[in-house]
């Protein structure tokens, strides 16, 4: 049996089920980031109350009885830094929390591909452009938006860095309201909601 199995590509005709693969991968797959991270701090109720977690309907059973307690995905020290360091920068457009706190199934499935990404080697930066291309998949108005912001702005969105779009003042749904409140969203496509 090969242990390569090929890449991985998205469309924006599998988006929804990579969506949903990599939702339960970051969900299933055990990591310091849910066992010490925000997603058990008690003064936000329970990793259990979360969108991505009870929101979770695909599992056999509790969603709990799968968080954080499959070895799908090994890191070394150095890549759990790596994902908690980049994880730490990356947002979505429906929620205000990186995917450091995966609260949402698009913080969820953002950890998972994380993950998987660091188990292969991918380094920081390439780790954002992946990143970059898969939330334009998610959030296809939203991404699209964006680029219309920073053309307007006289930069191609390839001119600008990819944390930087992922980061707080652009990709987090209070960074992009900002930027909804200067320039219309694109005519609608089709994207997965965070209760998908």
């Amino acid at each position: 049996m090969s242990a390569n199995n090929g890449n991985i590509k998205i469309t924006s005709e599998n988006s929804a089920f990579l969506l949903n693969l990599f939702w339960a991968l970051g969900l299933g797959n055990k990591n310091d980031i849910l066992e010490r991270g925000p997603m058990v701090d008690p003064r936000y109720g329970g990793a259990e109350n979360f969108a991505s977690t009870a929101g979770w309907t695909l599992s056999q059973g509790d969603p709990m009885e799968h968080y954080s307690r499959h070895l799908f995905v090994i890191l070394t020290p150095e890549e759990q830094q790596l994902v908690e360091r980049v994880s730490k920068n990356i947002y979505r457009p429906c929620c205000d929390n990186p995917t450091f706190f995966p609260d949402c199934n698009h913080g969820m499935a953002m950890l998972g591909l994380l993950e998987l990404l660091a188990s292969e080697g991918v380094n920081e930066k390439e780790m954002y452009q992946v990143a970059l291309q898969v939330n334009s998949y998610w959030f296809p108005e939203e991404y699209l938006t964006l680029r219309t912001y920073f053309e307007r702005r006289g930069a191609a969105r390839d001119e600008i860095n990819p944390k930087e779009i992922l980061g707080a003042k652009y990709s987090s749904a209070s960074g992009y309201a900002r930027v909804l409140a200067e320039i219309p969203p694109p005519e609608p496509q089709s994207g997965g909601s965070c209760g998908v």
